[in-house]
């Protein structure tokens, strides 16, 4: 069985190929008969895990096993405590309300890797960081639930998939565990 831990950078897909020339996973993953345990979308970055094993693609990809993703989010603004509170309680999106989540305001990450183009500042916009675990995955769900607080997600990485982390992944890099 293979299991290969991959840092997605930004505006990668998901998938082994694309008509439209974008850069995809055989781009970077050089391991033949694996495949993506999920999503991550073009405009995040971090923890994907591919694998060859269906069975283990399906426990991770599949929202009824309630994997917890880990993700750190720099958002626009500084979220108060009443909107931690929110992300933790569950946010009403427009599908419906969101499963309670873990959030905590954090330091920005100490070494994060560039990201390319780089995030745009505004000098009278302050912004930070969030780390927000859940057990659900819904289409774009975390760029949903900052902007439901009033902070819009500005970079997205997920850092951690259940019992595997990113690590010490570059960007780009990938490791067979």
């Amino acid at each position: 069985m293979a299991v290969i831990l991959f840092n997605k950078p930004f505006r990668v897909l998901c998938q082994f190929t694309d008509g439209q020339g974008r850069a995809t996973l055989a781009d970077y993953v050089r391991h033949p008969g694996v495949y993506p345990a999920g999503r991550l979308d073009y405009d995040s970055e971090g923890l994907l895990i591919l694998t060859d094993d269906g069975r283990l693609q399906h426990r991770i990809a599949d929202p009824r096993h309630k994997l917890e993703k880990t993700y750190l989010v720099q958002v626009e603004g500084i979220p108060d405590r009443r909107a931690i509170e929110r992300l933790e309680m569950g946010v009403l999106l427009s599908d419906g309300p969101t499963l309670p989540a873990r959030a905590r305001p954090v330091d920005p990450p100490p070494g994060l890797w560039p990201r390319v183009p780089p995030i745009r500042t505004r000098l009278t916009v302050p912004d930070s960081w969030i780390e927000l675990t859940l057990r659900e995955g819904r289409n774009r769900q975390v760029r949903r639930m900052t902007a439901a607080i009033g902070c819009p997600t500005l970079r997205l990485i997920r850092i951690r998939i259940g019992q595997w982390d990113l690590g010490g992944l570059a960007s780009g890099e990938w490791v067979a565990v």
